[in-house]
């Protein structure tokens, strides 16, 4: 069986690793003429750390991202509304990790071209078509750098390439552009000292008006006593049409976004400074697109950000792109034939994401931003005079019911992986 990726993101290099683990033959097809450590900070939960770990890749892992000990909400005056383990502090058979994209997406490509071989990966390749024959899909494809045209055939077809899949728009055209909901992002990277535990991922301020998240990422900066923070500061703007659906590397300006945030001085930390001391900042608008009925047609799937592109609340973007890619590779080795295949893998995934896609829109577990913010708008004394413990962790339990990431149903689950590793 030969399988055709279009996109070099962490979904596509993570299923191909997996599927080159079934002894499927793979190709990645990469837009870009280069694959460069880009973007800023993510968050990879137990599930998804688990599934790289079972690839192998936990050492890397471990050797360049920050095991998040912690999640805490506050309001927008830095008081402490809840707090909750992450990871092995929190059960969990595996640590879950913030590290910077850039640094996992380069692990990936090199752990591809390591054991998949050096013509894994593709760059410089614009995917611009397929059709399907029955037995075959044929791509037609243009060179970034000469303009030149040419054809590849493939037994599976899998878009993998991002909220503006063009594998996606071929398979449902009549959809429109992604759905914005008014929140503009502005995110960056920050060396600082350590604030917390540490450790310590925090959310503060509302949903409804401006929140601001924090979290370390790098095993680096940690060994030298320092911070390398990743921030992400959201203003819901005035009610108006998406002007710019942008990418994830579209620069910001520092004067657009500080004034939101310009009194936002904690005891522990200072995010004026924390905006200001960026070496760059990147914008982009919250958006995401309607579940779709269907990911597959034939020999031709999706995965990731082209199959459910979603609000970053929660933190699972990019964990579910990993687990996608984990179940295709096994329901792909464990299927006779590539069609009946890709509908096990839709029907496994489809409905468990779109669920996810529609909480999200719903703030998931940080309602509880928007809750206290409406409730005590000038602060607070005691969290208990504002919400009740039961009400907190009704909200989180509920939560990772949608998300399917209660502690004893993953530790206890049997493992996606194909090469038969044991379990860590």
């Amino acid at each position: 069986m030969r399988v055709t990726v279009v996109g070099g993101g962490i979904g596509g290099l993570t299923a191909a690793l997996s599927l080159g683990a079934a002894g499927i033959e793979v190709r990645v097809l990469e837009a870009a003429r280069r694959l460069e450590p880009l973007g800023v900070g993510i968050n990879l939960l137990p599930p998804a750390v688990r599934e790289l770990v079972e690839l192998g890749l936990g050492a890397a892992l471990a050797g360049v991202g920050i095991p998040t000990a912690e999640l805490v909400y506050h309001d927008r005056f830095g008081s402490r509304i809840w707090s909750e383990p992450r990871g092995v502090g929190a059960g969990y058979r595996w640590p879950r990790y913030s590290i910077h994209r850039g640094d996992l997406q380069m692990r990936l490509v090199a752990a591809v071209r390591e054991r998949l071989g050096g013509d894994a990966v593709r760059t410089g390749t614009v995917f611009e078509g397929f059709r399907q024959d029955g037995d075959e899909v044929h791509l037609e494809l243009r060179d970034r750098s000469t303009g030149s045209r040419s054809a590849m055939s493939s037994d599976v077809l899998v878009g993998a390439d991002g909220i503006h899949s063009a594998v996606r728009r071929q398979l449902h055209p009549e959809e429109g552009p992604p759905v914005w909901n008014g929140i503009q992002m502005w995110r960056g990277v920050t060396e600082t000292d350590p604030f917390l535990s540490g450790r310590s991922m925090i959310m503060a301020g509302s949903n409804s008006h401006a929140k601001f998240v924090a979290y370390p990422i790098s095993r680096a900066a940690e060994d030298r006593g320092r911070a390398a923070v990743n921030w992400v500061a959201e203003v819901r703007l005035p009610p108006g049409g998406l002007l710019e659906s942008g990418d994830w590397n579209r620069r910001g300006r520092v004067a657009e976004v500080l004034p939101h945030f310009a009194s936002w001085r904690f005891e522990w930390l200072d995010i004026p400074a924390l905006i200001t001391g960026a070496p760059a900042v990147f914008e982009y608008p919250m958006v995401d697109r309607d579940p779709l009925p269907s990911w597959s047609a034939g020999r031709v799937t999706l995965l990731g950000d082209a199959a459910h592109p979603m609000y970053p609340i929660g933190s699972n973007g990019a964990s579910q792109a990993v687990i996608d890619g984990r179940v295709l590779a096994w329901e792909l080795a464990r299927h006779e034939h590539p069609v009946q295949a890709l509908a096990a893998y839709d029907a496994a995934r489809r409905e468990a994401t779109a669920a996810l896609v529609l909480a999200n829109r719903q703030m998931g577990p940080e309602k509880v931003l928007r809750i206290v913010s409406e409730r005590a708008p000038d602060g607070f004394d005691s969290v208990e005079d504002v919400m009740s413990a039961a009400e907190l962790a009704a909200i989180a339990r509920d939560y990772k019911l949608t998300a399917g990431f209660e502690v004893d149903a993953l530790n206890e689950r049997p493992s996606w992986d194909v090469a038969g590793v044991s379990l860590p």
